[in-house]
């Protein structure tokens, strides 16, 4: 093994690991207030990245109906996905509400196959080469370090912008969920079980219901 490697490996894997860390806190947010995994999130988040890419212009070949600059087509294509999401939620899983927990499962299954069609048929197979980005891969940072590959660790500038949102934004979802979740004069344990509570009921059969006295 080459040790000297191990410094800017670590580096790389930490920056890497922002990234997929805000889209595992979208999943534990989900599952942590319905108690249920979302299967299609992931879907959720290329279909995110492609309206980006859309609005920001596509393939640039003269027949795009958006070519908008970057900072204006990443919130909205977080607009546009905030209304899906919405649709999602009233005609897809709403109406799932007192069905078994599997069902609501194979739902968010089904839905994540059906995400990944349409989003093949309306943009296409092909790898996007052109995404837009305000750095370019050999924009880099060089910090002196002894002991590693060249004394020097390399920072990719998209990488650590990237990085340094994701952390922003993580925090700012978790002040907001934080801030929803709250009551005045409540604990925040409280609203957790009355939602488990809500959506545990909601699961049972409808028979069971009935019957209570």
């Amino acid at each position: 093994m080459n040790w000297q490697l191990v410094p800017q490996q670590f580096v790389t894997g930490v920056l890497n690991g922002g990234i997929i860390a805000i889209i595992a806190l979208g999943i534990v947010l989900i599952y942590r207030s319905s108690e249920v995994f979302n299967f299609s999130h992931g879907q959720l988040v290329m279909l995110g990245a492609f309206l980006t890419w859309w609005f920001a212009g596509a393939n640039e070949d003269g027949k795009e109906i958006f070519n908008l600059p970057l900072w204006a087509a990443i919130p909205l294509a977080i607009a546009v996905m905030a209304g899906l999401g919405l649709v999602i939620e009233r005609l897809a899983l709403r109406p799932m509400t007192g069905q078994p927990l599997l069902a609501i499962i194979l739902m968010t299954l089904g839905l994540a196959q059906f995400l990944d069609g349409a989003t093949a048929i309306v943009f296409g197979i092909e790898p996007k080469n052109n995404f837009p980005a305000p750095f370019s891969p050999s924009d880099v940072i060089s910090i002196p370090f002894p002991g590693a590959f060249n004394d020097t660790i390399i920072l990719k500038q998209a990488l650590l912008a990237t990085f340094v949102v994701a952390i922003v934004a993580a925090l700012a979802l978790i002040l907001a969920s934080h801030q929803m979740f709250r009551l005045q004069g409540g604990s925040i344990a409280l609203v957790f079980f009355a939602i488990n509570f809500a959506f545990l009921n909601s699961c049972l059969p409808r028979t069971l219901s009935e019957a209570a006295p």
